[in-house]
Order: structure tokens, then sequence, then C-alpha cells
């Protein structure tokens, strides 16, 4: 399954559009997330997991469990730093994942895990993202749903041109991609 992550949700104050496509794959075991992703700013400040990598290049990962009340959020920066946390909102009930857990996501990035302020120019990039079905699927064990509620989203907040594109649209007066209400519907078979 290939998702275009091109809905420009807030057009009047973030107008920016980089190219950016998720490849969706699944092995009944670990869920595989590919990113390309062709734009004009490239930033990676935080090289450390847990940080704000959503002010960097970054791409992003949204799902819901059909019938559970929280929702899991993937972060990743163009050079493999992450966040990942089990949540109700954006604020509430928020269970970042341990070190533990992170290190169980495998990650491939274009670049290498070094830190550099914003270049200016064309840039080409991805970003592959492993992720464990029991992350996600904790209750589930041994037998998973065979759908998720999603949304792949691509931001870069503190570039010179800050963009908060999704795949499905999000109807919110501004950026935010905690809202599952928007999540879409992706199948694991």
């Amino acid at each position: 399954m290939n998702c275009k992550i091109d809905q420009v949700n807030w057009p009047d104050t973030f107008p920016e559009k980089p190219e950016a496509v998720v490849e969706v794959n699944n092995d009944h075991e670990r869920l595989f997330l590919k990113w390309h992703v062709k734009g004009e700013q490239l930033r990676a400040v935080t090289t450390e997991d847990q940080g704000p990598v959503w002010e960097d290049s970054c791409v992003e990962f949204f799902c819901q469990v059909p019938g559970e009340k929280h929702y899991y959020n993937f972060e990743c920066n163009c050079i493999g730093a992450m966040v990942g946390s089990r949540r109700l909102s954006r604020t509430d009930d928020v269970q970042p994942f341990s070190k533990e857990e992170m290190a169980r996501i495998e990650r491939k990035c274009s670049f290498a895990r070094e830190a550099f302020e914003e270049k200016d120019g064309m840039f080409e990039w991805e970003v592959e993202l492993r992720i464990p079905l029991d992350l996600i699927f904790r209750e589930h064990k041994p037998t998973f749903p065979q759908t998720l509620r999603a949304n792949f989203y691509k931001c870069a907040d503190k570039t010179k041109k800050p963009h908060f594109l999704s795949w499905r649209p999000i109807n919110l007066p501004k950026p935010n991609f905690h809202c599952p209400e928007f999540f879409g519907e992706i199948e694991l078979i």
C-alpha cells in the first residue's frame, strides 16, 4: 500500500508542500514503513530518541487499534532520532516507549545520525522503520487484528518554511496531528 502525504491542511499559514509518500507493508510480526521525501529545506538538530524530532525534517506515523481509546505515535527525523509513545491525546496519559522498546524499532535513513543545522537546496531522502507489531497490539498477542486506524505525516516545525502535511485530511483550525478522529484505515493482510 502506498499513501501520498499530500494534504495541506492549513494552506493560509503553512502552504509549503514537499513531496512525500510512504510505502506500507508487514510480515505479520513487523510493520514496514518507508517514506520517500523531496523538498527544499533539510534540518536535523535532534540526535537522541524522545527529543523534539518534529522540529526537524520529520516523518510521522500515528495509529490506533480499532475499538481502543489509546493511540501510538512514531515520529522520526531524517537522521533516525525518534519519538515513540502510547497516549490518549497530545498531553493526556502519555506513556513514552522505554529505551529497550525504542531499540526494537529498526531504522534505516538516507543520512548518518549526525546533527546538522538547516540546509537550503533541493533534497531527496528516505526513512525506513520496522516496527514490531507487538508494540502496537499489546493486548492482542499472538493474533493481531487485520486493520489499523492511522494517519501519516510530514512536518518540519522549525525550518524556514514550516509545513504540516498529512495523508488523511485534518479539519482543525491550527496544526495538530494528535487527532485520531481524522485517522483513515490501513489493512494488515
